[in-house]
C-alpha cells in the first residue's frame, strides 16, 4: 500500500520537479525465525522453499500433534497459499513469522 501526502498530490498535479515525496518508515521484518520455534533442516516441503520445519521447544510443545508437522513461514511468504496447499492451520505468530500445523497425509 502506498501512502501519498497532500504535498505529494500537489507535486503530481502541478508537475513540480523540486518536490520530494516521503513515505513513512516501515518496520523491519526479521528474516531469522524466532528461537523458540526451533526451526531445523532445509525448506518445507522442498529444500529451496522459504518455510521450515519447527522442532520441539518449550513454546511449541503446546502445538505438537503426532498427526501433523509444525512449519514456520517467514514474513514475506504467501501464507494464504501455503495454508490452502497443505490444509495447514495457523497456530501462532511471533516476530512476523507464522507457525502452522500441517497434517500428514
Amino acid at each position: 500500500m502506498r501512502y501519498v501526502t497532500k504535498a505529494g498530490v500537489l507535486c503530481a498535479v502541478f508537475g513540480l520537479s523540486a518536490c520530494q515525496i516521503t513515505l513513512p518508515e516501515t518496520e523491519a521484518r526479521p528474516s531469522t525465525p524466532p528461537a523458540d520455534f526451533g526451526v531445523f533442516g532445509s525448506g518445507f516441503p522442498n529444500a529451496d522453499d522459504p518455510c521450515r520445519r519447527a522442532g520441539e521447544t518449550e513454546f511449541t510443545n503446546q502445538f505438537l500433534d503426532d498427526a501433523a508437522d509444525l512449519v514456520a513461514c517467514p514474513p514475506d511468504s504467501d501464507k494464504a497459499t501455503f495454508a490452502a496447499n497443505f490444509q495447514a492451520r495457523e497456530i501462532a505468530r511471533r516476530d512476523f513469522w507464522t507457525l502452522f500445523s500441517v497434517p500428514r497425509r
